[in-house]
């Protein structure tokens, strides 16, 4: 008799089912199964591929499938199979109903190949639903629906829940909306309608549902967010096919207006940063076939101006990131191009455009060797090896000019390619979003990128993959602490993978800006301790088409204290705190860890100081600009007292024994800033 030591025998079944032209009468098709798919003939119903960012293109049939899971389980549906010769097939994977679908993933050429691959986490009792079109060829084809065995234990695990309330369909966005320090999570529902779902105390959600004016445009190509107008509550820039529309949050955060932009154009990566430094943000828009377009905020209008930043004549633009690359304290933008047109200095490669300081930029990238050639979507952009110079992982889309690139920052305007040895160089899998975060709290960057995986830093520039993929769109990935535990969590379509977490520390850092920016964007954040030092720049709009949070978020290992905590804010106001404790949130008002007599503006002082009932305020001589408003926040970063007369004292008898700031602002809408004691 033959003896069997081990054996694994994985049976599966072979359909021949003709595929439904429609999504209400999908085939239903078996795990662990082979399904060929006959030649397109007499369908219709194409898939809308637009919910996975695609474009229909010329697809006009679909075939559909689906499958209802049964257990949680890892999934992966693939044309990748030897009898199809390679065939050119396109998938979409869906979540939901026929009414309402949301887009799992969708791949049309997986690995250089023109077979379609999708690999995702099943949810026990979901129905996915499989669509393919005739893009690209009408022959038919076989496709396998397959359990995907683990690789392994999870680097860090994630578990996947339906938040009710998240709309999907658009690129979504997280980020905090109500000025509580939780972050929230945004839904574009239509033209008409905008839906956040606000972070609770506790880790519940509360859903509210806006009516807006019609803003034409949705978020189908990219979201941000940030308080333009320093009310308190965060707006929103949705960049769409026809351009970019603005949506105002009022006084209170229960409504918003709408500000539709009459420019016409091709919209990829938005984003609000303070492009002048005058303490107002500004928006900017890449252009995908023309120079970019930029809405400068002079107090009360977002005013359009293209060119200067990034000015290929026929565009190119695919996502833009701003931080200070050469640490002269002002931000810098980092282009991230699709690359096609060669590596040449005429090509349509990556830029690095440096700050002059004089509100003009220079594209510095061949000088830089940041001229990539690779095409690209987005790029990771952090300080990966902590020395405090900001590095990028060139992420790649396509692979017609190579593969991911990480480029370590020299730390004399220069970048050199380290990509042998780190793992990037033998990642061949492609994507558009990268985004540098730290999600195991180890202290060192790891991006979320293609593969729908996590690649995690060592400090040393090498990445690992995690085992196993999770249930990740090509659209909605949105990053936010969403239950408060110090762990980054992903935003999905309607659900949320929330971070399971670790022994690891934790420290993050929300930042009111008074003389800067209400938000901080553009502010440098330097922690330090016993393994060094880390740095995050406050961003809005990183990756390629989501909004993650604005919140700067570090791990820390095993550290049990933080020996200082730095914010250089992009007004040149340095708050440091000392000796601060791991596992909390902390909120930093502009200024508030100076003394009385550190603030030294042009504009005005205050006597007496300390103070019990009264301020008087003392304008410097020579006066250049005309002021308008007090405005006095505690330092928590609530405002206290307000005032547009400031010819007399202000009468401060009312206020609590403490420390405050006053900020007096200009017709500009310009901050000036003075602290005082109230006795």
């Amino acid at each position: 008799m033959k003896k069997i030591t081990s054996a694994l025998v994985l049976f599966f079944s072979i359909s021949f089912a003709v595929a439904q032209s429609s999504c209400a009468t999908a085939l239903s098709v078996a795990l662990n199964s082979t399904t060929t798919a006959p030649a397109f003939s007499g369908e219709n119903g194409a898939a809308p591929t637009q919910l996975c960012s695609m474009g229909n293109g010329t697809a006009s049939k679909g075939k559909w499938y689906k499958y209802t899971a049964t257990q949680n389980i890892n999934i992966t549906v693939s044309t990748l199979l030897a009898q199809n010769n390679n065939s050119d097939t396109r998938l979409i994977v869906y979540s939901g109903d026929c009414s309402a679908l949301f887009c799992v993933g969708s791949n049309d050429d997986y690995n250089g190949t023109n077979s379609s691959q999708v690999a995702f986490a099943a949810i026990l009792g979901t129905t996915y639903i499989f669509a393919f079109d005739n893009k690209f060829s009408s022959a038919g084809f076989d496709f396998t629906v397959m359990e995907t065995a683990p690789a392994g234990p999870d680097r860090l695990s994630f578990t996947s829940q339906i938040v009710t309330g998240i709309v999907g369909g658009y690129n979504n966005c997280v980020a905090d909306m109500n000025g509580d320090y939780l972050d929230d999570i945004v839904s574009a529902v239509s033209a008409t309608q905008l839906a956040i779902t606000y972070q609770q105390v506790g880790g519940t959600f509360s859903t509210t549902t806006y009516t807006v004016p019609n803003t034409t445009v949705l978020p189908s190509w990219s979201i941000a967010a940030g308080d333009y107008d320093n009310n308190g509550y965060n707006d929103l820039v949705y960049g769409s096919g026809s351009g970019v529309v603005f949506l105002k949050a009022n006084s209170d955060g229960t409504g918003y207006t709408t500000d539709r932009k009459t420019q016409n154009y091709l919209v990829q990566r938005t984003n609000f940063v303070d492009i002048n430094n005058d303490g107002k943000l500004d928006a900017f828009a890449c252009d995908d076939n023309a120079p970019n377009r930029y809405y400068m905020n002079d107090g009360v209008n977002l005013n359009h101006i293209q060119g200067g930043i990034g000015d290929f004549a026929s565009g190119g633009n695919y996502a833009s990131n701003w931080f200070d690359y050469d640490n002269d304290g002002d931000i810098d933008m980092y282009l991230a191009k699709c690359g096609q047109g060669g590596s040449g200095t005429g090509g349509n490669i990556d830029q690095l455009h440096r700050n002059n300081g004089n509100g003009t930029f220079t594209n510095v990238a061949t000088e830089a060797n940041m001229a990539n050639p690779e095409q690209t979507w987005s790029g990771a952009c952090g300080d990966f090896n902590n020395d405090g110079w900001m590095d990028v992982i060139v992420g790649v889309n396509s692979a017609s000019n190579g593969y991911s690139n990480v480029k370590r920052n020299n730390g004399n305007g220069t970048f050199t390619s380290v990509t042998a040895g780190s793992g990037y160089d033998t990642n061949t899998s492609l994507g558009r979003e990268y985004v540098a975060q730290d999600f195991d709290n180890d202290g060192f960057l790891d991006v979320l990128g293609s593969g729908n995986n996590i690649m995690f830093g060592d400090g040393n520039f090498h990445f690992t993959p995690n085992p196993n993929t999770y249930n990740l769109s090509t659209v909605d990935r949105p990053i936010g602490d969403l239950n408060n535990d110090g762990f980054l969590d992903i935003q999905n379509g309607t659900n949320v993978l929330f971070n399971n977490g670790n022994t690891n520390k934790w420290l993050n850092v929300n930042l009111r800006g008074i003389q800067s920016n209400r938000n901080g964007i553009g502010a440098r954040v330097e922690i330090y301790g016993s393994w060094g030092q880390q740095i995050r720049y406050v961003q809005s709009g990183t990756g390629f088409q989501n909004m993650s949070t604005i919140t700067a978020h570090f791990g820390l290992g095993q550290a049990t204290t933080i020996d200082q905590v730095v914010i250089k804010w992009p007004s040149g106001i340095i708050d440091t705190i000392n000796s601060v404790n791991p596992n909390q949130s902390i909120s930093v008002i502009e200024g508030a860890t100076l003394a009385v007599n550190s603030f030294n503006n042009t504009v005005f002082s205050v006597y007496p100081n300390p103070t019990k009932n009264v301020v008087n305020i003392q304008f410097k001589d020579n006066l250049n600009v005309t002021l308008k408003s007090a405005f006095v926040y505690d330092l928590t970063g609530k405002l206290v007292l307000q005032t547009n007369d400031l010819n007399q004292p202000i009468n401060v008898e009312k206020l609590a024994t403490g420390t405050y700031i006053l900020s007096i602002s200009d017709t500009q809408d310009r901050n000036y800033i003075q602290k005082f004691i109230k006795e």
